[in-house]
C-alpha cells in the first residue's frame, strides 16, 4: 500500500511536473492568506481549557469578579503641587469619558472627599489632608514622596481586544495631555502587562524564523556546499512553514508563548527531510536519469523518511496528555508543521529539481548525505579506492562504532547509569508557572508592576468561589463568616477578607444578622456595585482573601491546606466552595506541568514503540527505545547541572526528545536491517550502516541543531531556556544515534542469532 501510493507520488511528478509546481504554489497562496487570520492569545485560556468543568469555573470568575486595573503611575518633584494635582485632575476627567471605565481611585479623589469636594487651595493645605489620612490609604495614593498613583479599575469580563482598545485610549489622552514639567506618566496593570507581552511575542516570532532561516542558510552554504541549489532546503522549509502557519489562521488555532517556540523547531526538523531528499536525488542523478532520480528518491527515501517523521510525531502526540492547552497547542503545531514540512520536501524537491534540469556537481568530496539501499554506494566505493592522510570524520565514526559494536557491555552499563542518575534527580529540578518569569526582566510593564509592588505592597489574592442555590442563605452566611476567621488565625500569609459577610456586618452595626428576614432586608440596604464585587447573583459569591507576597509552591501548599479546612469545616448541603482566579490557575498549572511533563514522556515511550512494533514487526525494531531512554536521562543530568527549570514549554522536552531521537536512531536502524539482510553479519552490518550514514545523520543533526539555536535568540526566558534545552536534546541524540546504537544493534544482532538457533531443527542422534 505505502509503496504503491509513493510510486504514484513519483510517476505524477515525472509526467506533470508543473502541474505538482502548481500545486505547491496554490497551497502556498492558501498559506500566505490564512497567515493574515492568525491571532495572539496571551490570557488564561492559555494555561487551562475552557470546556471543562475548571474552565468553565475560570470563565465564570472572569466574567463576574474578575475587573482588571490599570495603574498610572505618575513620578514628579513634588507630586502634592497644585500644578501636578490639577494635571492629574483634568487627565481623570478626559479618563472618566472614555467607555469601559468603572471606576478611577487618586489622590485627587482623597483630597476632594476631604475637601468639599474640591482641590485644596494650597500645597500646604494639601500636605494637611495627606497627613491626617490613614495610612492604608495614603500607601495606596501616595506611597512616595516623588510618586502618586491613579488605580483606573475596567468594567468586569472585558475581552484582550476590548482592553487592548481602552489601553490604545488612555494613551492617546496622556499623550495630548499638556504634562508639567518634570513629570512622568507610565502605565502598569495587567492589561498593559498582556499587551505588552503579545506585542514581544510577535516581535520575537519575527526574531526566531528570521534568525532560523538565516543559521539554515549559513548551514546550508557550509555543509551542504557538494550539491547543486545548495540553498534548496531552505526554500522548501520556507514554503512548508508559511503553508503550518496558514493552517494554524485557518483552523482557528492562536499563536502564544509555546506556539511561537515550536516554529524554530518546525525548521529545524524540516530542514532535515528536506536534506535527505536533496541529497537523495543528488546521488540518484549521478547514477542515472532525472526521471529515475525522481522515482527512486520518492520511492526509496520518502517511507524511510516517512517513519522517521511519524514516529517523531508520536512524541508530540504523547503532549495530548497535559492539561496545559500551552502544551497541547505545541503538540498540535508540531504535528501539523513537521508532516507539512516533510510532504512539501517529497513533492516539491524532485518537481523543481525536475523543473531545474538539475545537474549534479562534480564529485569533491568522499561525503554522502543521503540514506536508503544503496543510497551511499557510489560516493562511498570512491571513498575507499582513494587513501587519505587528512583526518576523516566517516573513519572516525566508523572505527568508533566497530569498537562500541565488539563490547556493547560496558557502554551502555556506563550510558544507562548517567541515566538512571537523571531519572533520579528530575524530580528535583524545580517548576516555575509565575507569568512573570516567563517574560523579559526589561519588558516595561514588568518593570513598572514590580515598582507599585515595592512601593505599596503585594496586591494578590486568594481568591474562592461560593456557589450553589443557597449562598445568600442565613446559614451560609454563618458559615462563611466562621471559615474566614478560622483561615485568618490559622494563616499568618492571610492579611484580610472581603466578601459579602465584609457588608453585612458594615451595614448592620458589626454583627451579623438574626433571622433570614434580618439579612435580606441589609442586603438591600447595600448598594447594588457594592454588592456585585462579591455577589454577582444569588447562587455565586466570592470569598477573597488578600495574601502577603508568596512564592508559587508556597500558595500550592497554601491552596491545598484551605481545600482540607474547606471539607473540615463542611460547608452548607449543596454549597461548593472552590480556588478560584491566579490563585488557582497559576498553582494548578505548577501541578498539571510536574505531574503531565512524566506522562508525557511514558506515553511518548509507549507510542513509539507501538509505532515501531507495528510497522517493522522484527525483534530489532524495539532498539530505537534503549538509546532514546539514555537521552531522556542524560537531559534531566545536564539540566541540573546547568540550573534549568521546568516551565511550560520546557515540560514538553521529555515527549519532544523521544520524537527528536527516534528520527535519528530508526535511521541507523533502517541502514543496519539493510546491511544485515546483504551481509549476514551483525558486527559487518554495523560497521557499513555507520560508515553509509553516520555522516548523514551528523549533518542533518548539525542542520536541526542550528536551527533549534534560534530559539536562544528570543527575549522571553521561557523560549529561551526552551532553546537551550532544546539544543541539548539534539545533541544527545546524534550521540545517541551514532554511539549507543551500534552497542543496541549488536546486542540485538546476538539475540537473534540466539533465537535462530534454538529455533534451527536439531540433527537426531547417532547421524553425522
Amino acid at each position: 500500500m505505502i509503496k504503491e501510493i509513493f510510486e504514484g507520488i513519483a510517476h505524477i511528478i515525472i509526467k506533470r511536473p508543473k502541474l505538482v509546481a502548481g500545486f505547491v504554489i496554490a497551497l502556498f497562496c492558501i498559506g500566505l492568506y490564512g497567515m493574515t487570520t492568525l491571532t495572539m492569545a496571551t490570557g488564561w485560556e492559555t494555561y487551562i481549557n475552557k470546556d471543562t468543568p475548571a474552565g468553565n469555573l475560570q470563565a465564570k470568575y472572569e466574567q463576574d469578579y474578575s475587573s482588571d486595573t490599570i495603574i498610572l503611575i505618575i513620578e514628579a518633584g513634588d507630586p502634592l503641587s497644585p500644578d501636578v494635582l490639577s494635571y492629574i485632575d483634568n487627565l481623570e476627567t478626559d479618563i472618566r469619558q472614555q467607555q469601559n471605565i468603572d471606576s478611577i481611585y487618586s489622590i485627587t479623589d482623597v483630597l476632594k472627599a476631604y475637601n468639599g469636594g474640591t482641590l485644596p487651595s494650597s500645597r500646604d493645605e494639601t500636605l494637611r489632608i495627606v497627613n491626617s489620612l490613614p495610612e492604608s490609604t495614603r500607601e495606596k495614593v501616595y506611597p512616595s514622596n516623588v510618586m502618586t498613583l491613579v488605580q483606573i479599575q475596567l468594567t468586569e469580563g472585558l475581552s484582550e481586544e476590548v482592553q487592548k482598545t481602552v489601553l490604545g485610549n488612555m494613551e492617546s489622552i496622556i499623550g495630548t495631555s499638556p504634562v508639567p514639567p518634570g513629570v512622568t506618566v507610565e502605565m502598569s496593570g495587567s492589561p498593559a502587562f498582556n499587551q505588552q507581552m503579545s506585542e514581544g511575542l510577535s516581535s520575537n516570532m519575527g526574531i526566531l524564523i528570521g534568525g532560523a532561516l538565516v543559521l539554515m542558510i549559513i548551514t546550508m552554504g557550509i555543509l551542504f556546499a557538494y550539491v547543486r541549489h545548495r540553498f534548496m532546503p531552505v526554500l522548501l522549509v520556507a514554503i512548508g512553514l508559511v503553508t503550518s502557519l496558514g493552517l494554524m489562521g485557518l483552523a482557528g488555532i492562536a499563536l502564544n508563548m509555546a506556539v511561537i517556540g515550536a516554529f524554530p523547531v518546525l525548521i529545524g526538523l524540516g530542514i532535515d527531510y528536506a536534506i535527505q531528499f536533496h541529497a537523495r536525488f543528488d546521488e540518484e542523478a549521478r547514477k542515472g536519469s532525472l526521471e529515475d532520480a525522481v522515482f527512486n528518491t520518492v520511492t526509496r527515501t520518502g517511507p524511510a523518511v516517512m517513519y522517521a517523521m511519524l514516529a517523531t510525531s508520536m512524541g508530540f502526540l504523547a503532549m495530548f496528555v497535559s492539561t496545559v492547552t500551552m502544551i497541547q497547542s505545541f503538540g498540535l503545531v508540531a504535528i501539523i508543521g513537521i508532516n507539512t514540512c516533510y510532504w512539501v520536501s517529497c513533492i516539491g524537491m524532485p518537481t523543481l529539481a525536475l523543473l531545474l534540469n538539475y545537474k549534479p556537481k562534480p564529485d569533491q568530496t568522499g561525503q554522502c548525505y543521503a540514506v536508503g539501499t544503496d543510497a551511499c554506494d557510489t560516493i562511498i566505493g570512491k571513498q575507499k579506492s582513494t587513501k587519505k592522510s587528512s583526518f576523516s570524520y566517516g573513519d572516525f565514526l566508523t572505527s568508533t562504532s566497530v569498537k562500541i559494536a565488539k563490547n556493547p557491555i560496558p557502554v551502555l552499563l556506563i550510558a544507562g547509569l548517567i541515566a538512571l542518575i537523571g531519572f533520579q534527580i528530575d524530580p528535583t529540578i524545580p517548576v516555575s508557572s509565575d507569568e512573570n518569569s516567563f517574560v523579559p526582566s526589561d519588558m516595561p510593564a514588568k518593570i513598572n508592576i514590580d515598582k507599585v509592588s515595592r512601593v505599596i505592597g503585594a496586591s494578590s489574592t486568594a481568591d474562592l468561589m461560593v456557589q450553589g442555590s443557597r449562598v445568600t442563605d442565613l446559614d451560609t452566611v454563618i458559615w462563611m463568616k466562621e471559615f474566614q476567621d478560622y483561615e485568618l488565625a490559622h494563616h499568618s500569609q492571610l492579611t484580610g477578607v472581603t466578601s459579602i459577610v465584609t457588608y453585612i456586618l458594615q451595614y448592620n452595626g458589626g454583627v451579623m444578622p438574626g433571622t433570614q428576614a434580618e439579612l435580606n432586608s441589609v442586603l438591600a440596604k447595600i448598594p447594588e456595585e457594592t454588592r456585585e464585587s462579591v455577589l454577582s447573583d444569588p447562587m455565586c459569591g466570592i470569598i477573597r482573601f488578600s495574601t502577603e507576597d508568596m512564592e508559587m509552591m508556597q500558595q500550592e501548599t497554601l491552596k491545598e491546606q484551605m481545600k482540607t479546612e474547606i471539607e473540615f469545616l463542611e460547608p452548607p448541603i449543596g454549597i461548593t466552595v472552590q480556588p478560584a482566579g491566579s490563585f488557582e490557575l497559576y498553582t494548578t498549572l505548577l501541578g498539571s506541568m510536574s505531574e503531565s511533563k512524566d506522562q508525557m514522556t511514558v506515553l511518548g515511550f509507549i507510542f513509539v514503540f507501538a509505532f515501531l512494533i507495528i510497522v517493522y514487526r522484527h525483534l530489532h525494531a524495539v532498539s530505537p527505545i534503549i538509546p532514546i531512554i539514555f537521552i531522556v536521562g542524560w537531559n534531566a543530568v545536564m539540566m541540573y547541572i546547568i540550573g534549568l527549570t521546568y516551565n511550560p514549554l520546557t515540560a514538553t522536552l521529555g515527549s519532544m526528545t523521544i520524537g527528536v531521537a527516534a528520527e535519528y536512531t530508526i535511521l541507523v536502524m533502517e541502514r543496519y536491517a539493510e546491511e544485515e539482510e546483504r551481509l549476514h553479519d551483525p558486527i559487518a552490518a554495523i560497521q557499513e550502516s555507520v560508515q553509509k550514514i553516520g555522516s548523514a545523520i551528523t549533518v542533518s543533526g548539525l542542520a536541526t541543531f542550528f536551527g533549534f539555536s534560534a530559539l536562544c535568540l528570543a527575549t522571553f526566558p521561557i523560549i529561551s531556556n526552551f532553546g537551550i534545552s532544546t539544543l541539548i536534546a539534539v545533541a544527545f541524540s546524534l550521540i545517541g544515534a551514532i554511539f549507543i546504537m551500534p552497542a543496541v544493534l549488536s546486542l540485538m544482532g546476538q539475540l537473534t542469532e540466539w533465537l535462530e538457533k534454538r529455533k534451527a531443527p536439531r540433527a537426531p542422534e547417532g547421524s553425522e
